[in-house]
């Protein structure tokens, strides 16, 4: 499955695009790869919770980075391809959801970030965490688009 769905790039106006929230430039996902290899620069985590309207501590939980790691990337400027293929992986989910509220994105972070019965009482954001969280959420959001509502 491609790292950037072509629905997401589409996203609402194309205002919110996985590239966008990332603040980088490319429409290749070989090439994004290859960006999520060399590790996003701490701005790049900073540019999505901005963007998004997360605080950087809820982004943090999101991504899996611990709070002295947080700050030891602050100082480094550079995030690992790890927490970057992970920012990827939030930031589609950001993205997927904004283009659901059709360009809301104080609904679509309340929605990120409330219980949902369909995820056993946890948050799209909880359940992002881990790569079968996202597909879950992604899913889910997909039965959204569609009318089907569990």
């Amino acid at each position: 499955m491609p790292i950037v769905s072509e629905k997401t790039k589409r996203s609402v106006q194309g205002k919110y695009t996985v590239e966008k929230l990332l603040g980088i430039e490319t429409a290749d996902n070989l090439k994004l790869a290859k960006k999520v290899e060399a590790g996003f620069s701490f701005g790049a985590l900073e540019r999505v919770g901005k963007t998004a309207g997360l605080s950087l501590e809820t982004l943090r939980v999101a991504v899996r980075i611990t709070p002295r790691t947080l700050t030891r990337r602050r100082k480094e400027k550079k995030l690992s391809p790890e927490e970057s293929d992970r920012l990827v992986s939030v930031s589609r989910l950001l993205a997927q959801t904004f283009e659901l509220f059709e360009g809301n994105t104080g609904a679509g972070i309340r929605w990120f970030q409330s219980p949902n019965r369909a995820l056993n009482g946890q948050s799209p954001l909880q359940i992002a965490a881990t790569e079968t969280g996202a597909r879950e959420v992604e899913n889910l959001i997909g039965r959204l688009e569609h009318g089907v509502f569990t």
